[in-house]
């Protein structure tokens, strides 16, 4: 790594998923806006590239989750540990700022709290849902936690921590919907969104089944089209090998999509989700959904012990019961998600009312302005 030349207002931000790239990008962003004399290191993904002064490593594109991959990657996090180790200390910065993704960002809070330099956590990682007494542990590494979830802000509280509920970043982000939606598109030519998850393996497991559910209700709507939403992780070449193993479906009806925006997603009638932040980018569109996840049998097996929470979507979770279908393992399969999305499709008054139950959850988020608000109390802090 290239020495970088010591100065105070250096500041180090590290993020290892697509949605923690994204919403670390924005705070990034909001941080230089209120002083454009920062120099920010990172390590996350592209979007954090793009916006930081020097980049140490893209940890998104490794997609590590679970119990058990992440230990494929031990020596890639040893190499990643000793290349901030060194920067810490040849560099002393100003603080480091953790988004999200547990694993990695404790072992740099150590580190940091070792060298006795500042650190805050923007988006705290779930652990309300599995392992509970990470809070606590988060709690002495940093000045303050910054979370997007309103029920987070006391569970913090109880451990002492200094916190802060800042709203949710996607509200920045997704875009309101219309006021108005047809009961059902023109010649029942409905758009239907694939979500098959942001990691290598999520895909291959998800996406084939999605695009075999489409062909079901393709079967019923023949005028239907079907859209996968692809994170800029995974070009169309990586996409393909998933796609092929339903090749007598890939066809003009299935259509890779890439956007920043969200405009063109928000005009799908129906979608298949991997459980994950596109349950909740979705709901802040109105866009009725099923839910699925697909996982290793060792990983599900951990899982089902240490998870504490009874849905494994966002929208299930923050509205505290099944709003949306949710499908797991073998559950997960093409006819059970297919029979979902024409239930729904088949009733407009059903695909209604969902709609308008899950565009609730844009008022249970706070306000927009959630990187804005956090990067004002980190700089205040510095000062």
């Amino acid at each position: 790594m290239a020495r970088i030349v010591p100065t105070t207002k250096n500041i180090l931000v590290v993020a290892g998923d697509p949605s923690g790239d994204a919403h670390a990008a924005s705070l990034i962003k909001a941080l230089k806006a209120r002083d454009p004399e920062l120099s920010v290191t990172s390590i996350g993904g592209v979007r954090m590239q793009e916006v930081s002064s020097h980049f140490i490593y893209n940890l998104v594109s490794v997609g590590a989750v679970g119990f058990s991959e992440p230990f494929k990657n031990f020596f890639l996090w040893l190499k990643l540990i000793r290349l901030v180790r060194r920067y810490m200390e040849d560099k002393r910065p100003a603080c480091v700022i953790a988004v999200d993704f547990y694993g990695f960002n404790h072992q740099m809070l150590g580190l940091a709290a070792h060298r006795n330099i500042p650190a805050f956590y923007y988006i705290s990682p779930q652990v309300w849902a599995s392992r509970p007494g990470r809070a606590a542990r988060i709690a002495r590494l940093v000045k303050e936690v910054f979370v997007i979830f309103p029920f987070e802000e006391e569970l913090y509280k109880k451990v002492k921590a200094n916190v802060s509920f800042v709203g949710h970043p996607l509200l920045d982000l997704v875009p309101v919907p219309a006021d108005t939606k047809p009961e059902a598109p023109a010649d029942n030519a409905f758009k239907i969104a694939i979500l098959p998850g942001s990691r290598k393996t999520e895909i291959a497991r998800h996406l084939p089944v999605f695009v075999e559910a489409f062909y079901r209700i393709k079967s019923a709507y023949p005028n239907s089209k079907a859209y996968v939403f692809a994170v800029p992780e995974f070009p169309d070449y990586k996409l393909v090998p998933a796609l092929e193993q339903v090749e007598k479906y890939w066809s003009k009806d299935v259509e890779i999509v890439r956007e920043t925006d969200y405009r063109f997603r928000s005009a799908m009638d129906f979608a298949f989700t991997c459980s994950g932040t596109a349950t909740l980018e979705n709901a802040l569109m109105g866009i009725p959904m099923a839910v699925a996840y697909k996982m290793q049998k060792f990983t599900y097996a951990v899982a089902k012990r240490v998870i504490k929470i009874p849905y494994i979507s966002l929208v299930n979770i923050l509205l505290k019961k099944p709003a949306v279908k949710e499908l797991i393992q073998e559950k997960a399969n093409s006819d059970k998600l297919a029979q979902e999305a024409l239930s729904i499709l088949n009733s407009p008054p059903k695909a209604a009312a969902m709609r308008a139950e899950l565009l609730t959850l844009r008022t249970m988020l706070g306000n927009p302005g959630a990187a804005e608000r956090a990067a004002e109390k980190i700089l205040g802090h510095l000062k």
